[in-house]
């Protein structure tokens, strides 16, 4: 049984990871996209405070004086710091191949990509290298992980064999009565006396 579900978990794992290949090459075209778009706002940010004679940093510095200035000087740092992290990461994931982007999960995390190319996303039949190639460790993952946590959720249930006892029966001690011993014949002191002729002692 426990077999069975370790297939099953082999062949979800196989058949969710073999669409990574193509999930990965739709965020990088949705994450290019949302590079594009705040390296516009970037730019005219600092090209403002490039005609007033200002760094970008003195032009934040200016945003003050009101609540709606100091909103909005913290919305563009957040934006130059969003903007700063998703261009390394469009530049890494560009270089990486559909295999290699296996081992960068961490430069796919944007929450508000990974949303919209989820809900526009279809399951493709993966036909590339890289897809057959994802499908397998997918499956080798799921199998695994489905074995370590039944074998976790059995471990009490187990119990531990224990050797039985065995009995010996000793058979009871033979008596061993003493042999009655023979009597020792008493040696006859020798009669060195000289005998007559007919005469009896």
């Amino acid at each position: 049984m426990i077999r069975v579900l370790c297939l099953i978990g082999g062949l979800a794992g196989g058949a969710g990871l073999s669409q990574y290949p193509e999930f990965s090459q739709q965020y990088l075209q949705r994450l290019a996209g949302q590079v594009d778009a705040l390296t516009e706002v970037v730019k005219d940010f600092d090209a403002s405070a490039l005609a007033a004679g200002l760094g970008r940093e003195q032009a934040l510095e200016e945003l003050t004086g009101s609540p709606f200035l100091q909103s909005r000087q913290a919305d563009m740092r957040r934006t130059f710091a969003r903007h700063a992290r998703l261009a390394e990461n469009l530049m890494v994931l560009r270089d990486a191949g559909p295999l290699t982007r296996l081992t960068l999960p961490h430069h796919m995390g944007d929450t508000a990509i990974l949303r919209a190319t989820w809900a526009d996303f279809t399951p493709a039949v993966p036909i590339s290298v890289a897809g057959a190639a994802s499908g397998g460790v997918g499956f080798a993952v799921g199998w695994g992980v489905l074995a370590v946590l039944l074998a976790a959720l059995t471990v009490p249930f187990r119990k531990t064999a224990k050797p039985a006892r065995k009995n010996h029966h000793r058979a009871p001690a033979m008596r061993h009565e003493p042999a009655l011993s023979k009597p020792t014949p008493v040696a006859t002191p020798a009669d060195h006396r000289p005998r007559l002729a007919g005469v009896q002692r």
